[in-house]
């Protein structure tokens, strides 16, 4: 019979883990590989902690068959990965690198071998430099270039790749990269980066368009990240600050792929910084999703505050009991998972979700014996687990779950230090240590859930 302590999950779940090319790939300049943004930004100096590069990182792009092979041994269904866009075009358009492209077609060859569904991300933060120095995500001919990249991609891949994403978390490209400066390509204006926002969906939207005329036998869809937010106190200036910092964060990507329009009180409240949309745009942002992914990481209270910033908010982590913070600083609080899936069930009609990237960043290091004992990972995935699961229950269409991380990688500007991995990477040589948490992984996939 039915055993109440067990967990489990429906019969076809896709269990996935999540990696991207910049991050993992290294071999920076290998191949006829162009610049990325990404290669650009992390080569001058100080703008990523201790001057740390992607350009060796992981050393994926040399060891893809042997990474695959332990992708094989932890009995995934699906992997995430993502295509740089400047391995497979030098210069962002017109001639294509063929052993770009060749890398691609082995890895998804040798995922499908290995019984993993590929599920392929065309972007992933690394456009490359020759369309920076054109004006990047900046201009809206953008979207044109994009669709350009992944008609190539499409043709060359299109026949075997079963799941589709367009772009990664467009919201922190746009204000992480253009708003506040923090990532490539590291510029700091606030009325930009709601452009870049805009120009990113107009190319989501013009690349759905494009699989969708082509032919192509997958599904596509897009990744974002949303946060579970809420108001720090019933008051009316903690409430109206809530608002407005959910309809810039999580409303600002959802309601025009979901709904057709951005949220009016945010553009009314951002005036002439607005991105400007002109007629037709939200018809082509809101293109039909077969999935709709789902980045989530963690909780925060907002609060309104007259010194913060152009929304007035203050944004503040918050931690379940007795659960603390990750190495990142961010608040664990998984039932927030499940009230970010349950919002998208209530308000944006149920749509199938992936949660793309779930995962977090602890203290890892081999004892002396060798062994890594990450149980502070297994709970953080457990906890985050049971709360899809609540979702489940309730009634959202949640087709599957991708641990960030596969393997330890690059953090963008926090450089090597954060490890968000199953697996441990030893950089010095590149070795590859399977840790605690990777092993309670692999039974969770082979016995479709776990013990309470």
């Amino acid at each position: 019979g039915m055993d109440l302590n067990f967990v489990q999950f429906p019969a076809n779940f896709i269990w996935g883990a999540a990696a991207s090319a910049y991050q993992i790939e290294g071999a920076w300049n290998d191949d006829g590989k162009g610049l990325s943004i990404w290669d650009h930004f992390s080569h001058q100096p100080f703008r990523i902690r201790n001057n740390d590069t992607g350009d060796i990182a992981c050393g994926h792009y040399h060891r893809m068959p042997a990474d695959v092979s332990l992708m094989r041994s932890l009995g995934l269904k699906a992997y995430r990965f993502s295509i740089s866009w400047s391995r497979v075009l030098p210069l962002g358009l017109g001639e294509v690198n063929p052993a770009g492209l060749d890398f691609y077609d082995r890895l998804v060859d040798q995922l499908l071998s290995a019984g993993i569904l590929p599920l392929a991300t065309l972007y992933h933060w690394d456009l490359p430099q020759a369309l920076q120095l054109k004006g990047g995500w900046g201009v809206r001919e953008a979207a044109d270039w994009f669709a350009e990249y992944s008609q190539v991609v499409f043709h060359r891949l299109g026949d075997r790749v079963p799941l589709w994403a367009t772009l990664n978390e467009p919201w922190v490209q746009a204000f992480l990269g253009h708003g506040y400066g923090v990532m490539a390509p590291g510029i700091a204006d606030i009325s930009l980066a709601y452009r870049v926002l805009h120009h990113q969906l107009l190319a989501h939207g013009r690349t759905v368009q494009l699989f969708r005329a082509e032919g192509c036998t997958g599904r596509i869809g897009i990744a974002v990240d949303i946060e579970h937010s809420f108001p720090a106190s019933e008051s009316e200036a903690d409430q109206a600050a809530w608002k407005r910092y959910d309809s810039h964060y999580a409303r600002l990507c959802l309601d025009p792929l979901l709904r057709g329009e951005y949220p009016q009180e945010l553009l009314d409240w951002l005036g002439a910084m607005a991105p400007q949309v002109h007629p037709g745009d939200l018809e082509i942002i809101r293109q039909p999703l077969d999935f709709l992914g789902v980045n989530y990481y963690r909780a925060v209270q907002v609060s309104y505050d007259p010194g913060g910033g152009y929304l007035k908010c203050r944004v503040g982590h918050q931690t379940a009991p007795l659960r603390g913070h990750t190495e990142m600083g961010w608040g664990i609080f998984p039932d927030g998972l499940a009230a970010v899936l349950l919002r998208l069930k209530n308000e944006y009609g149920n749509p199938a979700v992936l949660v793309s990237e779930n995962g977090c960043a602890v203290p890892d290091a081999p004892d002396a014996q060798g062994v890594i004992r990450d149980q502070a990972r297994i709970d953080f995935l457990r906890s985050h687990l049971l709360a899809a699961h609540t979702a489940l229950q309730d009634g959202v269409n949640l087709e599957g779950y991708f641990v960030w991380s596969l393997m330890d990688n690059f953090e963008w500007a926090e450089g090597y230090g954060p490890r968000f991995g199953l697996v441990f990477v030893d950089y010095p040589s590149g070795a590859r240590l399977l840790k605690h948490s990777y092993h309670w992984y692999r039974d969770v996939i082979a016995a479709n859930g776990f013990y309470r």
